[in-house]
């Protein structure tokens, strides 16, 4: 289940876009007001955003974003911001830029998605890289693999199958665990705690949060609150459910 929260009545997208000009606009960025809206619209909506913004000021809100945002809270709300076949798109031309067999992202998007999703997630590669998302998968992992299975049995290879055993068993549980990892030691993995909220924040967060208060005894608000700061912890929580 989502842990999404959006308003009982939802401003049209063209007030919406009308208030993120306003963010954006001054001596300094309303980083607020932009997860007050974001943070509660679904994507149909920010879909609408975005098209309503393009319309109104002739410029996509993916660049005005991004230039008016930074780090790891610019990097949160740009992923979120895409359709989520889009999004995986990225994720996973990300993932193969910096190549291992036992990628957790590739591991996320080819177990946990349906066979819809995953058709539209190689038709957003193919319309956002020029290329099929099979050929560049095919370029990194064929000599990975055959010199993977030759490997220490610690490798990556076997990391990569245990992992998609989890997610096949128990997705959620799974995803409990990317999160745990990613904020459980010295050092944040921002990368690893943004892939896993953007892209289940609006499928099935409810569970991984109750996964991982069973887990942890602490609930998730609580630990991301210890390992995160400033704009990026509260866009987090906005999106887990817990404005701060």
């Amino acid at each position: 289940m989502s842990t999404l929260s959006i308003p009982v009545s939802v401003p049209s997208p063209y007030d919406d876009s009308e208030q993120l000009r306003k963010a954006f606009e001054g001596w300094g960025t309303n980083e607020g007001l932009i997860i007050a809206i974001l943070a509660h619209r679904s994507a149909a909506q920010r879909r609408q955003i975005r098209d309503a913004y393009a319309q109104a000021y002739g410029e996509d809100i993916l660049k005005a974003l991004e230039k008016e945002l930074t780090r790891h809270f610019e990097k949160a709300v740009l992923l979120w911001m895409l359709d989520p076949p889009e999004r995986d798109a990225v994720l996973a031309n990300e993932a193969l830029k910096k190549w291992s067999s036992g990628n957790r992202a590739l591991i996320e998007i080819s177990v946990t998605r349906t066979s819809d999703e995953m058709f539209a997630v190689r038709r957003a590669y193919h319309a956002r890289f020029k290329r099929s998302l099979e050929e560049d998968v095919a370029v990194h992992t064929s000599g990975d693999f055959r010199k993977d299975l030759k490997a220490d049995p610690k490798d990556d290879f076997l990391f990569a199958l245990r992992s998609i055993i989890r997610c096949i068993i128990c997705p959620e549980k799974y995803f409990e665990k990317v999160i745990r990892l990613a904020i459980n030691k010295m050092g944040t993995d921002e990368y690893a705690l943004t892939r896993v909220i953007t892209t289940r924040a609006e499928v099935n967060m409810k569970q991984i949060k109750e996964i991982y208060y069973k887990r942890n005894s602490v609930p998730l608000e609580r630990a991301i609150k210890k390992d995160t700061t400033g704009d990026y912890e509260d866009f987090l929580l906005a999106l887990i459910g817990e404005d701060a």
